[in-house]
């Protein structure tokens, strides 16, 4: 027996159309015809999903289409790193801590052992400093014009620095006068952790060779000043806080001058403080020598390596969902990608 045909209602103007009929001739919806004896209306056509927020759809706020994840990059900006250029690039951790080695054993070698004279202290510190300044207009004429006018601001700088100093000397030589030496080592060590730690290890350009960070200098310049206050002395004091600026705030522009400049030059720079610091201490400790050697072998090969084969476990995704990040050029509009 054959069954009779099934109609489906238009839901705006109510007018049946046959399930031949693949929609209403006058509206915009189309009709799925339903298989069973029941005919049921049929759902609208949705227009096609848009990834534009300020557009009012059909869809669901979390709805994403099939197309979602075509955009899905992974590890895109991940970099490939090269084992003795990142070597090299530790060099810069290297010489700072070299130095911090360095310093300390300088004063030990004033205050217990007895070996190091103010006089020779101030007399090194003088021509070391004038040999770096030395390099540094050098180099920088080859970048910019230096002028005398220049030059001199900078020797009447240091002229005033120092007097400042010297005059400044008796209140530091009494500034711990009270406070137990065990006090003054805990009080040392924690400053130049502080100093390790807040150091600003950017080499920086050629063309812009930035001063060293404050929070880390302050702390290298006051733990010097707390170990200057423990000489009995006023040339002591002055000889170890002269060496103290000279060592902690302009050394470490020399330093990102000479890496900036030569790479051959800083590896030497690093070979010398290394083997400087490990003769010094030495005679002090032949046990913190010894830990200070595997601690730079750890920093300089180990790590390394260590951060090239931990580059594999690093999963980093970039999609649609990220934010988008205006680019902005001169001249023209902001782009946003």
């Amino acid at each position: 027996m054959q069954q009779p045909p099934l109609y489906n209602f238009c839901p705006r103007d109510g007018r049946p159309f046959r399930e031949n009929e693949a929609s209403c001739p006058l509206c915009e919806f189309r009709r799925d015809v339903p298989q069973n004896t029941t005919a049921q209306p049929l759902q609208p056509l949705r227009s096609p999903w848009r990834k534009l927020l300020y557009v009012k759809q059909d869809y669901p706020d979390n709805y994403v289409d099939e197309t979602f994840l075509e955009e899905l990059q992974k590890n895109a900006n991940v970099r490939e790193y090269e084992y003795w250029s990142v070597v090299l690039e530790t060099t810069i951790v290297s010489q700072h801590i070299s130095s911090i080695v360095i310093f300390v054993a300088i004063f030990i070698y004033m205050y217990s052992i007895k070996s190091l004279t103010p006089h020779a202290l101030i007399t090194f510190g003088t021509l070391g400093t004038a040999l770096g300044y030395g390099f540094w207009d050098w180099s920088n004429t080859k970048l910019t014009q230096t002028t005398n006018v220049q030059r001199w601001k900078i020797f009447k700088g240091a002229i005033l620095f120092f007097l400042t100093l010297l005059g400044l000397t008796p209140i530091l030589k009494t500034l711990t006068e009270k406070t137990s030496e065990d006090t003054i080592w805990a009080l040392t060590v924690i400053l130049f952790l502080a100093n390790l730690a807040f150091h600003d290890y950017g080499s920086g350009n050629r063309k812009n060779i930035k001063y060293p960070g404050s929070l880390s200098t302050n702390a290298a310049i006051f733990a010097s000043v707390v170990l200057a206050s423990r000489f009995k002395t006023n040339l002591e004091v002055f000889s170890l806080m002269s060496f103290a600026v000279e060592w902690f705030a302009l050394f470490p522009m020399l330093r990102r001058q000479i890496k900036s400049t030569s790479n051959r030059g800083n590896l030497a720079l690093t070979i010398t403080l290394f083997l400087t610091a490990t003769t010094l201490f030495s005679q002090i400790s032949p046990a913190i020598m010894v830990i200070y050697i595997l601690g730079m072998t750890f920093l300089t090969f180990v790590c390394p390596y260590w951060l090239i084969w931990i580059q594999r476990y690093k999963n980093e995704i970039h999609g649609p969902w990220d934010e988008a990040r205006p680019k902005i050029q001169h001249g023209r509009s902001i782009d946003f990608n």
